[in-house]
């Protein structure tokens, strides 16, 4: 089997998130998808391991935060490579509860679900949600993730359901606050002038070639 072949399918990049005892939490999304449009549902997929996923069966909601092409790129380092258990994602970004559920500022619209039923699999939950509440907060292109990986050079969490274990390429620069690993696409491909690390925001002049 190809792994490349699932390349081709089209995903989008969102932020998931519910309530853990009155406490947002989030993570990174990107298997997401309308199923029926009367009554709408919307389906999303979520890791075993992801703290969300618990206080979604926990809570029987969630919502689902559609990103722009520019959305600042530190939401996808935050929410996609730390645990809520462990820090509180929304304390660094502007939020507000619509939709009865923490939504960040910083997105093109928003979708609030009532979980309805589940399918399980080996590593995720797939949770299908009746739309309760939906939002534009501005316009844009939605990020997609090509965009994510060709234009910000960024990095599928090991958690995520498109993860595929990539092959080793000879450029590679660490980032020494936090340790995320840029490659490069080709052997000689250096690190761009303006790039900033998207899980610590840390410029170039933090980065070391290994």
């Amino acid at each position: 089997m190809d792994p490349k072949a699932f390349y081709n399918l089209s995903y989008g990049v969102y932020l998931c998130s519910s309530w853990d005892e009155g406490r947002p939490v989030g993570c990174v999304a990107n298997s997401a998808m309308q199923i029926t449009s009367n009554p709408a549902t919307l389906a999303v997929s979520l890791n075993h391991d992801n703290y969300t996923n618990q206080c979604v069966k926990k809570t029987g909601y969630f919502a689902i935060a559609i990103l722009a092409e520019d959305s600042n790129p530190l939401l996808i380092g935050k929410f996609g490579f730390f645990s809520s258990k462990e820090r509180n994602k929304f304390a660094e970004f502007p939020y507000a509860v619509r939709g009865k559920l923490p939504v960040v500022d910083d997105c093109l619209s928003w979708i609030s679900c009532k979980v309805i039923d589940t399918m399980e699999t080996a590593t995720h939950t797939v949770f299908l949600g009746e739309v309760i509440d939906a939002g534009v907060l501005r316009q844009g292109a939605p990020m997609t993730y090509a965009y994510y990986h060709k234009e910000l050079k960024g990095k599928t969490s090991p958690k995520a359901p498109t993860y595929i274990a990539e092959e080793k390429q000879s450029a590679q620069y660490v980032c020494k606050v936090c340790g995320y690993v840029y490659s490069g696409a080709t052997p000689f491909e250096e690190l761009p002038d303006d790039w900033v690390c998207p899980v610590c925001g840390v410029p170039k002049s933090q980065f070391e070639k290994r």
